[in-house]
Order: C-alpha cells, then sequence, then structure tokens
C-alpha cells in the first residue's frame, strides 16, 4: 500500500434546478431544501430561472388573474426568454419547484417542459418534484406527470407543502394575497401561506438528497424521500378539484375561443365567469363537503385508496424525520 497520496478525486454530482415564483414563498422553501446540497462541494447546482417574455405580475390586477385560467387549465405555455440549456447537457437529478395555476402547473413551468432541449435534458433523468400552494394540488401533478412521462423523465419523489389554514378560510386569504400582495391575518383567519416551521422544515429533504446522491440511490427506482412526511392527502378535495378542473377546461375553452390573452371580448366572459365561481364557492363546495361527510362512513376504501394514489412515491410516513430534522 502507497501512502501519502493526495485522495482521489471524485467526479461531482450535477443538479438542475428550475425556479419560478412569483411572491417568492416557493424560493423560500427551494432554498432551505437546497442549502444542503449547496454548501457541499460533491454537487454542482445549475439554476434555470424561467422569465415569460411577458411577466405575469404580483400582485395580480384582478382581471389579469382570472384572464390566466383558460391557458393554464389547457396547458398552452407562454413564450419563455431563451434558456441557457442546450439539450445535450446531462444532470444526475433534476429538482422542480412548481406553482400551481388553476389546478394546473403554472404556465412558465408548462412551457419549460414542453421545450424541446429540456425534453431530451430530462429524458432518463430522475426528478423531484416541489409544490408549495393552498391546498388543492392533486389534478395538477397528474398533469405534470403527464409531461413528464411525455419527456422520458423519471418522478422518484414528490414534496408538497400545503397552507395550514382551514380550507373555506384559505378561499378568502389566498385570493386576498395574490390580489393585494397582503398576506397578514385577517378577520380572525391566520395569515395566508406557509408557516415559517413548514418552510425551514424543507431542510430535512435537502439533507436527505445530500446522503442519497452520495450513495448513488438516484440510480435505483426506490423514491429518496421515503419516510420524511413528505406528502400528506386530503382525499376529501378530491371531488372539488374534479368539479373545478372540468369548469376551468370548459370555459377556458369558451373564453380562448372569444379572444387572446388581455383581448377586451374576454372581459364580459371573465366578469360571468367570476360570478359563476363565486357562487360555487359559496354554495357548492360547502355543500359537496357536507355530502361527503355524511356519506364518508360508505367511502371510506374510495377515500383511502385516493390517499395511497396520490401519496406516491414518498409518502406520508415518518419514521426516518428524526434523522434530518435540524
Amino acid at each position: 500500500m502507497i501512502s501519502g497520496l493526495p485522495p482521489a478525486q471524485t467526479t461531482s454530482k450535477k443538479i438542475l434546478v428550475v425556479q419560478y415564483s412569483q411572491t417568492g414563498q416557493l424560493q423560500a422553501v427551494a432554498d432551505e431544501l437546497l442549502a444542503p446540497l449547496r454548501a457541499d462541494s460533491r454537487f454542482e447546482i445549475h439554476t434555470e430561472t424561467l422569465a415569460p417574455l411577458k411577466p405575469f405580475p404580483f400582485p395580480w390586477p384582478f382581471f389579469r388573474f382570472f384572464d390566466a385560467f383558460p391557458e393554464s387549465a389547457h396547458m398552452v405555455p407562454p413564450p419563455l426568454k431563451p434558456l441557457s440549456l442546450t439539450g445535450d447537457e446531462r444532470f444526475d437529478l433534476v429538482i422542480l419547484p412548481y406553482q400551481v395555476w388553476f389546478l394546473a402547473p403554472s404556465q412558465p413551468v408548462t412551457a419549460f417542459l414542453k421545450d424541446p432541449a429540456v425534453r431530451r435534458v430530462l429524458h432518463g433523468t430522475p426528478v423531484v418534484t416541489l409544490i408549495a400552494c393552498r391546498n388543492m394540488w392533486l389534478l395538477a401533478q397528474e398533469k405534470l406527470k403527464s409531461l413528464l412521462a411525455d419527456a422520458g423523465a423519471r418522478l422518484i419523489d414528490n414534496v408538497v407543502l400545503t397552507d395550514p389554514g382551514p380550507t373555506l378560510a384559505t378561499f378568502i386569504t389566498t385570493p386576498r394575497w395574490l390580489l393585494s400582495g397582503r398576506k397578514g391575518p385577517i378577520w380572525g383567519m391566520s395569515a395566508a401561506g406557509l408557516n415559517e416551521g413548514q418552510i425551514r422544515g424543507a431542510r430535512r429533504f435537502g439533507l436527505a438528497l445530500r446522503d442519497a446522491l452520495a450513495a448513488d440511490r438516484e440510480r435505483g427506482t426506490a423514491p429518496l424521500l421515503a419516510g420524511l412526511g413528505a406528502v400528506q392527502v386530503d382525499p376529501k378535495l378530491y371531488a372539488s378539484e374534479k368539479a373545478g378542473s372540468r369548469s376551468f377546461y370548459l370555459w377556458g375553452h369558451l373564453l380562448r375561443a372569444a379572444g387572446a390573452p388581455g383581448s377586451w371580448q374576454r372581459v364580459p366572459l371573465l366578469a360571468l365567469y367570476v360570478t359563476f365561481l363565486v357562487t360555487a364557492i359559496i354554495a357548492v363546495v360547502p355543500l359537496s363537503l357536507a355530502v361527503q361527510a355524511l356519506l364518508r362512513p360508505f367511502m371510506g376504501r374510495w377515500l383511502a385508496d385516493i390517499q395511497q394514489r396520490f401519496e406516491q412515491p414518498s409518502g406520508s410516513s415518518t419514521e426516518r424525520c428524526a434523522l434530518y430534522d435540524q
């Protein structure tokens, strides 16, 4: 054995991180998750920041906000400023944080995943998705999974952090935040969005990814974030999501036929749809939840199947949290 030689240099793992956050909340979560990876010289991180040619505002003007739903629901991507990716790059892991817009992935993320160069980069590459949203994300993740599958990517983990407020309260606090920029408490309801504990807690996923990548576990098929409470599914919201997604799609088809985004022809239809939507939220959603509460003794198997399906691949169990909660 020859002594005194320097240790062999190992090739760093390359990680692609996608970045698009309007309010800054998703970016704060992503930063906590990425901190352990950025601090470790074994990892080389490439950040791809998405920039639509026509930026989406925050806070949103009222009609501009609702004018975004037809293209969101139909997953019609807006043009982005040129990406730095050429399609020839290879990464060991892709971390894809995304917002949910009208029960679908945000338009910039949809545009990113439909880019031909991105599709080549994603082919055969393991992907971790990261969602920070109000509370309805199930169908958005299904749509995003379809885009990843079309690109030949391998979804190995999904992390979801949702607003801890009551469902009906978030129908007030979240729109107020998006339309005015004010997220603080109102009328006895808690502040909109994630709390600081949830954001700081995202660090455990970065620590687990660090260890998994160091052990080459991303090359396998098992999730890397199992046992860390990555996903908590509320199956009671599934029926409301299905109804809402169908509504967005049908009304979106009508609005897209009326004119392009931003056109005056859309304004009367948008006003009509907003009236319809508010009425549905006030009347239909509470009724749906009440009916489900009455039928729950007979829906146990159905709800359990939905929960199990949407918890995949990372799951809701927490047996490994003690290893990484710091």
